[in-house]
């Protein structure tokens, strides 16, 4: 249990200089990053002309309404930001950190008056105070001095922000307010069940009923529009809205429609056999047998057996007839994967079954007729291997009959976001957990990704984000992919230089130091610049001189320079010169 009593305490005691180290500026990209959420930094003034427009649009009640919606959405994301800074959803420093956020983000100076909760029995009590609030000053210029409280987007945030780290409805009231005409604001928190006249603040956190009666009117006219005519909705398993996407799943509804034999071209991991299966699903063999076989992974010795059965005593351990995956498949359609690794043999046995329909077992003289629709997937240039006499011309004009290229990842980056979240629904259900999808940053880093491993590996590392991340927060960047994979920081710009608070100036302010009492000289710290640079660099001048900002020339004059007024190796590895 924590209970704090006494004289008015302001928050930042608490030292927020590990916020105020989380934010940072990056020029080059025009982004500013709250830890890995995206923030604007907005004019107040502007703010609060949209403020103005929303209640003289809407009037006061449903403007309300929407502001404190507004605010209860930001304390949600900020009370997640704060879980990961304190390390634990039960220390008093995640909830302090609301406050401080609170402040670091220019609302208003939050100082605490009385803070006492026990989250084992549901119990809390808070008192803040707000000064300086922006809503209630912009509103009392508007407005002027209201009848009742106006920090309508503020207290949604606190209600919020408290009843997330309460896991319960906590409900905030504004006692005093400076719209009304007070010196500060002062906002008291309790369990909503502790308030009497609680439904008459909670009604501002539902949505309004004409708002979901529009809703509800543009889901059925997108409804009306796919009956009457719209692109045929995709399978559960086949995600994506992309042009190259929807190029492909075209000519895969084509082909469904005949039994022609496809031919599926793509990357490794790009989904071949999703739309062999999508495929199937969708012809009139859909109710007989999908057989799916890998013929790189099966030895070559054995592809014949596999693909046509075999007697019994055909070969030495041969101890039973079997039927093979055509046998198998009969009626149905059989998906080879790899097929540019079938050997020769088994490739003229798979003509004559394409060309004729039947087959013979190995070690039988009996013919059987197979009725199977063949889609058959590669990675490789099937055109390369006919030339190097690996593959069967004649194979190979009949399998490229009807050719399906499915695009690798990098080409359809507007399905990136799509598969992802589905991915997330996928493995949260799996491993029992509940997330709230990407933070902002991890989400710009997998659509900034070339994916070499197509969509297998974005699932892998969704799966991967989604065990480590915590339950109810959202998958952060280093959770999905490791050092080795990603180094997102130089594609943000995410560096030190983009921090905000002192604690990105002390190696400055260590170096000043050192200049300040003697022990360097500016020609020194010039010094030990350039030889970090050229170290960095391997000892190469020109890339030495792009990473300090500087021309080759430059870089040489200095370096001249300093070997001139400097002892020997004084500026870099002696047993390393630059070249």
């Amino acid at each position: 249990m924590y209970k704090f009593n006494g004289k008015i305490k302001p928050v930042r005691e608490t030292c927020d200089d590990d916020l105020r180290s989380r934010l940072k500026f990056c020029a080059e990209t025009g982004q500013i990053w709250l830890h890995e959420h995206r923030m604007l930094l907005v004019h107040a003034e502007v703010q609060a002309s949209l403020r103005r427009e929303l209640i003289d649009t809407l009037g006061m009640e449903r403007a309300r309404g929407l502001l404190s919606r507004m605010g209860y959405a930001a304390g949600m994301r900020d009370f997640e930001l704060a879980r990961t800074r304190a390390g634990g959803d039960g220390d008093v420093e995640a909830f302090i950190a609301g406050p401080q956020l609170h402040m670091l983000e220019g609302v208003a100076k939050v100082s605490t008056v009385s803070l006492e909760y026990d989250r084992s029995t549901g119990s809390f009590y808070g008192e803040f105070l707000w000064e300086n609030s922006w809503e209630s000053e912009w509103h009392k210029k508007y407005y002027g001095t209201y009848s009742e409280p106006v920090c309508w987007s503020q207290i949604g945030y606190a209600c919020a922000y408290a009843s997330s780290f309460m896991g319960r409805p906590i409900l905030y009231k504004e006692i005093e307010c400076a719209g009304m005409g007070e010196g500060h604001c002062r906002i008291v928190g309790k369990p909503l069940e502790d308030w009497d006249d609680a439904s008459e603040y909670t009604r501002f956190f539902v949505k309004e009923s004409i708002a979901e009666q529009l809703i509800d009117l543009q889901t059925q006219v997108v409804q009306l529009r796919s009956v009457i005519g719209e692109k045929e909705k995709l399978p559960s398993d086949i995600v994506g809205n992309s042009r190259a996407f929807r190029a492909s799943y075209d000519m895969l509804q084509q082909a469904a429609k005949s039994q022609i034999t496809v031919l599926l071209l793509g990357e490794t991991g790009a989904g071949k056999e999703v739309f062999a299966r999508a495929l199937h699903s969708r012809s009139s063999r859909r109710n007989e047998s999908f057989i799916a076989i890998n013929c790189a992974a099966i030895p070559h010795d054995l592809v014949e057996s596999e693909l046509f059965g075999v007697e019994k005593g055909a070969y030495t351990g041969a101890l039973s007839a079997r039927p093979g995956r055509f046998e198998r498949a009969n009626g149905g359609t059989l998906f080879l994967d790899e097929i540019g690794d079938l050997p020769l043999s088994a490739q003229a046995k798979l003509l004559r079954v394409l060309q004729e329909g039947e087959i013979e077992r190995l070690g039988d003289h009996k013919v059987r007729k197979v009725d199977v629709r063949l889609v058959a997937a590669t990675n490789i240039d099937l055109k390369q291997l006919v030339k190097e006499g690996k593959f069967r011309s004649d194979l190979y004009y009949r399998l490229n009959a009807f050719q399906i290229n499915i695009p690798p990842l990098r080409e359809r980056k507007e399905d990136i976001p799509l598969l992802a979240r589905r991915f997330i629904e996928k493995f949260s259900a799996i491993h029992g957990k509940k997330l709230n999808g990407f933070t902002d940053k991890a989400m710009r880093a997998i659509l900034a990704y070339p994916w070499p491993g197509n969509i297998r590996e974005l699932l892998n590392m969704v799966e991967r984000g989604v065990i480590l991340a915590p339950n109810g927060t959202r998958i952060e960047l280093e959770q999905m992919f490791s050092a080795g994979v990603h180094d997102p920081i130089p594609e943000f710009g995410l560096d030190s230089s983009g921090g905000l608070g002192m604690g990105t100036q002390e190696p400055v302010m260590d170096l000043y130091a050192l200049v300040a009492n003697g022990s360097m000289t500016l020609d020194g710290v010039e010094a030990s610049l350039i030889e970090s640079a050229v170290k960095a660099a391997n000892g190469n001048l020109s890339a030495a001189a792009r990473a300090l900002g500087l021309t080759r020339p430059q870089l040489a004059y200095r370096l001249k320079r300093l070997q001139d007024t400097s002892p020997a190796g004084s500026y870099a590895d002696p047993a390393h010169p630059p070249e």
